[in-house]
Formats: structure tokens, sequence, C-alpha cells
């Protein structure tokens, strides 16, 4: 099985002798037989600390689930700075969690939470950082600060939990560079290792702003609709 991988500015090809592998084996194994300069992260090997993300064939994936095939093509995750081989800089993906104030504000009076309030933000709960989503977004090759489904989502999940006590700030954090600058395409949705849809968590926040007066800047333009 012959593969390629992209190293610096260039592919380099790989011929490996491994069956129904995953491409984290493959990998290993690259390493520890022929290319010991070859550099990508790992950690659990279970899809749960989301530390190999990276491409194949264009498309974003865990590299320990995902089974290789002759004549794959591997990339680093886009939208991120390379540090070297597959290994990105993660720093720009998390600090919109900070401007987006993606954190949860809690109440000091005890809340009793419910197992149907556990429902509410149960899926987002399970994201791993593994910046999938932030790879796959092409919002950002026109607008390098977006924030981007990997914090709005985040945003979502705080906003939905009913011990939050200044759902406001979020909202108001969220309307530049956020959730009105999304295509709503969801490449993020479809390569999700957690099957997350923050297409449709950015729909809810939009919903939540219009409540505290905000409406798409783009329909303001042009005049706020239609008057009779």
């Amino acid at each position: 099985m012959k593969i390629k991988i992209k190293r610096e500015s260039k592919f380099q090809q790989y011929e490996v002798d491994l069956e129904n592998a995953t491409l984290l084996e493959v990998l290993n194994h690259i390493k520890t037989t022929q290319d010991a300069s070859l550099t990508f992260a790992s950690g659990c090997r279970s899809s749960v600390c989301g530390s190999c993300a990276m491409r194949v064939n264009g498309r974003e994936v865990l590299a320990c689930s995902y089974k290789l095939q002759d004549g794959d093509e591997i990339t680093p995750l886009k939208n991120l700075p390379i540090i070297k081989d597959l290994v990105v800089n993660m720093d720009k993906a998390y600090s919109f969690n900070k401007l987006s104030k993606a954190w949860l504000n809690p109440t000091e009076e005890k809340v009793a939470i419910s197992q149907n309030d556990e429902k509410l933000n149960e899926i987002q709960s399970d994201c791993i950082l593994c910046g999938s989503c932030y790879s796959a977004c092409p919002v950002y090759t026109l607008n390098p600060d977006f924030k981007g489904p990997f914090s709005l989502t985040r945003v979502f999940k705080y906003i939905s939990d009913k011990r939050e006590t200044d759902e406001k700030e979020k909202i108001d954090a969220i309307q530049t560079n956020g959730i009105w600058d999304c295509t709503l395409c969801n490449e993020c949705t479809m390569v999700c290792p957690q099957d997350i849809s923050s297409k449709a968590d950015i729909e809810k926040l939009r919903m939540k702003s219009s409540i505290y007066g905000y409406i798409d800047p783009n329909f303001a333009s042009f005049g706020g609709g239609l008057s009779f």
C-alpha cells in the first residue's frame, strides 16, 4: 500500500505492508521502521482526546479510527499554523473561546439539574476539541477573525445551561465575527467525530439573539425587509 504525506510544501510517498490498519497505526509503523523524523500527534488512540485529527484526501478524520486505503493523501488540519508535518498549533482556535465568552457564569445558589436539563446540551458536551470543524470551515478563507463552529457550539452549550447567570453577555459577544458570518454550509457537522451539529447550534443562537433585539446585519443593510 502506497500513501502520500504532506511535509512542508510537498508530498512524500511511503510504502507499507499493513492490512486493515488505522492511519495512526500506519504513521507509527512508518516512524518506527522507515522515517523517525515524521511528526504527528496522538494520545488516547480511542477517539476520545481528539489530538490525532488530520485530513485524508481533503476531509478531516481522526487518525486512530480512520482505516487507511491505498493512494490516500494525508495532510494537516487547515486554517491553523503548522508546527511540523501533521502537527498544528491550536492556540488560535482556542483563543476564540475566550473572545466568545464560552464558559459558565454559575449562580451562587444551588441549582438542581434534572436529566431533561442535561439533555439540552448533552451532545455539545461531547466535544473532544479536535479542531476538525475549525479546519473544515470555509469562512476562514475570507474572515480569519470568525469565531467559528468550534467556539459557537460551546456558547450554545453554556447559554442552554440553567446555571448560567449572564446569557446576554455571551449573546453580545458573538454578534461581531460570529453567528451572522456563518454561511450554514454544514461542513463542520459533516466532519465532527461526535456528530455535533454546530450549524444547528448557530441557528439556535441566531434565534436567541433575536430575542435580545439583534438581527442579521446583512438583512438590516437592505432596510430591514419590505414595507407596505
